[in-house]
C-alpha cells in the first residue's frame, strides 16, 4: 500500500513537473514557430500553431539588414569578461568572508544582496553622467564593468557558500606546509571548488548575456549586444513580430545551447550553491 501511494506521488509529481517545465518553455517555442511565419501569418487571429506556409525569409531578412556576428561577438566578449573579472574579485573576497570571518560578514553579506533590491532606473543618470565623463559610453569594457558590479553579489554569495562546505583543516594543513596566501586560494582551494566556481561562471554568464536595461541605455552602435540587436526591430511603424522573432530566436540559441549542455552544472548551483 505504501509502495502504491509512494508510486502515484511520483507520477503526480513527475506530471507536475513536466505541465510547469512545458508552460515555461512555451513562450520560447512560440517565438521559435513565429520566426518561421509570414507577417502575416503572424497576426493572424486565431493564431496558427502549426498549420501554416513556413519561410526562412524572415532569417534571410534579419542576415542581410543587421551584423549578426558583430552583435554576437559583442555579447560573447561582455558576458564573458563581466564574468571573468567578476571571478577574479569574489574568489579572493569569498574566501575572507568564509575562512576568515568578522564580526560584521555576515551583514556585509546580507548589504551586498541587498543593492540587487535597487531599481536600476534609480542609478541610471549619474552612471550615464559617469561614463560620458570618462569615456566608456557606448563601449564594451564600460558594459563589462557595469554587468560585472550588477552580479558581483551573487558571485560572491554563490562561492562563499561553495567554500564553506570546504574543511578548513586542509587550508590549515597547506599553511602548515609552507603555503603562501597566493598558492592557499590557487593550487589548495580553487581545485577543490572548481564545481562550485564553474556553476557560478555559468549562471552569471546567462545574467549577463540576458541583460537588456543596462546594454539598452549605455551603448548605440558599436558596443551593442545581441539584446540591442533584438531591440532594433521595434520600429515607430509598428512591430514586425515574424522578424523580430527570428532576431531573438537567433539572440538566444547560442545561451539555450549553453545552458542545455550544461544544465546538470547549473541546477546544482542554483540548488546547492545559491539557495543553501
Amino acid at each position: 500500500m505504501a509502495r502504491a501511494v509512494t508510486s502515484r506521488r511520483k507520477t503526480i509529481n513527475t506530471a507536475l513537473a513536466w505541465g510547469v517545465g512545458l508552460i515555461i518553455f512555451f513562450p520560447i517555442l512560440w517565438t521559435i514557430l513565429t520566426s518561421f511565419k509570414t507577417e502575416g501569418d503572424a497576426i493572424t487571429y486565431p493564431p496558427k500553431f502549426l498549420f501554416f506556409d513556413w519561410t526562412l525569409e524572415n532569417y534571410s531578412i534579419v542576415q542581410d539588414r543587421s551584423d549578426y556576428m558583430r552583435y554576437l561577438w559583442n555579447s560573447v566578449i561582455i558576458a564573458g569578461g563581466s564574468t571573468l573579472l567578476g571571478i577574479i574579485i569574489a574568489v579572493p573576497a569569498a574566501w575572507s568572508m568564509a575562512f576568515v570571518p568578522s564580526k560584521r560578514t555576515k551583514d556585509i553579506l546580507m548589504w551586498m544582496l541587498s543593492t540587487k533590491m535597487l531599481p536600476a532606473v534609480g542609478v541610471l543618470y549619474p552612471i550615464y553622467l559617469m561614463f560620458i565623463k570618462l569615456g566608456l559610453l557606448d563601449t564594451r569594457i564600460g558594459l563589462v564593468i557595469v554587468l560585472m558590479l550588477i552580479n558581483l553579489p551573487i558571485i560572491v554569495w554563490m562561492l562563499y557558500t561553495y567554500f564553506k562546505e570546504i574543511p578548513g583543516e586542509i587550508l590549515e594543513a597547506a599553511r602548515m606546509d609552507g603555503a603562501s596566501l597566493k598558492e592557499e586560494i590557487l593550487y589548495v582551494l580553487t581545485p577543490m571548488a572548481i564545481p562550485g566556481i564553474a556553476s557560478t561562471i555559468l549562471l552569471n554568464v546567462i545574467l549577463a548575456w540576458n541583460e537588456a536595461f543596462w546594454t539598452l541605455n549605455l551603448t548605440a552602435a558599436k558596443a551593442g549586444p545581441l539584446t540591442a540587436f533584438i531591440a532594433s526591430y521595434s520600429s515607430p511603424e509598428g512591430l514586425f513580430y515574424a522578424k523580430l522573432s527570428a532576431a531573438s530566436t537567433m539572440a538566444i540559441a547560442p545561451i539555450l545551447i549553453l545552458g542545455w549542455f550544461s544544465q546538470k552544472q547549473l541546477v546544482r548551483g542554483l540548488t546547492f550553491g545559491a539557495v543553501k
